[in-house]
């Protein structure tokens, strides 16, 4: 049986959390029911904290690859919670939208002005650059597996991208530095997503449910757009590259509707589709990716 609270301990309870929050304490929280107009008032809320609010245009303004990971973080478990209350599953969604806020809220922290050191640039530029050379590995390898003419170019481009990351690194061009190695990083993460694509042995391993398979599809849409944004940001008028950017976008609204209805298996083969399309984007832009 849920606890009743009167207004008055509701906001005491409130300033209570505020307070242990701030200490850095970890708070116990009263019991009390879960209200799904409520959960639906907070999934409308979160989202336009994550999309349209001044937190969003500062993760946008600040270049921050760091914040802006953490607002695609936000992003996801969004979706995840408006899955999990469309089935019924209220604790969960409630659980999901307060990490999806938390992840947004360290984005915009990791946005702020007084965040971005030179230091700090260097150690996530060192951070990321470890993290492309173990995607080229792994590139490399499943390219080896798969064989194909092509199978290894994105790889070679990813380590190009890299030499002229480090160069505008050791100029003191750390803001371009980055940019250059994140879609060295982008190309060959896309890469392995569209290798893996079909593959039944890594299916059946490492997705418990469709919905886990969903969010993994999710995650390579995402990787895609992100290259794709990055790739055609000062391209325009290219028929076919809008074109196949507008069918993903149709494609990508789809598989949300589906999976909101607990339709993974269509959303996954929906998603897929969406991918192929930016695929063909990618490539118009020059870069080779595999699928």
């Amino acid at each position: 049986m849920s606890t009743f609270l009167s207004p008055r301990n509701v906001r005491g309870a409130a300033i209570s959390l505020v307070l242990c929050l701030a200490a850095g304490m970890a708070c116990a929280q009263p019991r009390m029911s879960i209200d799904r107009e409520q959960l639906e008032r907070k999934l409308q809320s979160t989202g336009t904290l994550i999309e349209t609010s001044s937190g969003a245009r500062q993760i946008e303004a600040s270049g921050v690859v760091e914040a802006a990971a953490r607002r695609a973080d936000a992003r996801e478990l969004h979706q995840r919670a408006r899955v999990a209350l469309t089935a019924g599953e209220l604790e969960k969604a409630a659980k999901l939208l307060d990490e999806s806020s938390r992840a947004m809220f360290d984005g915009v922290r990791l946005a702020a002005p007084s965040q971005v050191t030179e230091a700090k640039q260097r150690a996530d530029y060192q951070a990321r650059l470890d993290s492309t050379r173990a995607l080229i590995e792994a590139q490399k390898r499943i390219s080896a597996e798969k064989g194909g003419t092509r199978a290894a170019e994105p790889s070679r481009q990813a380590e190009a991208l890299i030499g002229e990351a480090d160069k505008l690194a050791a100029a003191g061009r750390l803001t371009d530095a980055r940019h250059t190695l994140d879609q060295a990083y982008l190309t060959v993460k896309a890469a392995i997503g569209s290798q893996r694509e079909g593959d039944t042995l890594v299916r059946s391993l490492n997705f418990a449910t469709p919905a886990d398979e969903y969010a993994y599809e999710v995650d390579r849409n995402d990787t895609h757009r992100m290259l794709v944004q990055m790739l055609l940001k000062d391209r325009h008028g290219d028929a076919m590259v809008d074109q196949a950017v507008a069918a993903s976008g149709k494609l990508r609204t789809q598989a949300e509707g589906e999976a909101s209805r607990n339709d993974h298996r269509s959303a996954i083969r929906t998603l897929e589709d969406s991918t192929r399309e930016l695929v063909k984007a990618i490539r118009a832009a020059g870069v080779y990716i595999p699928g």
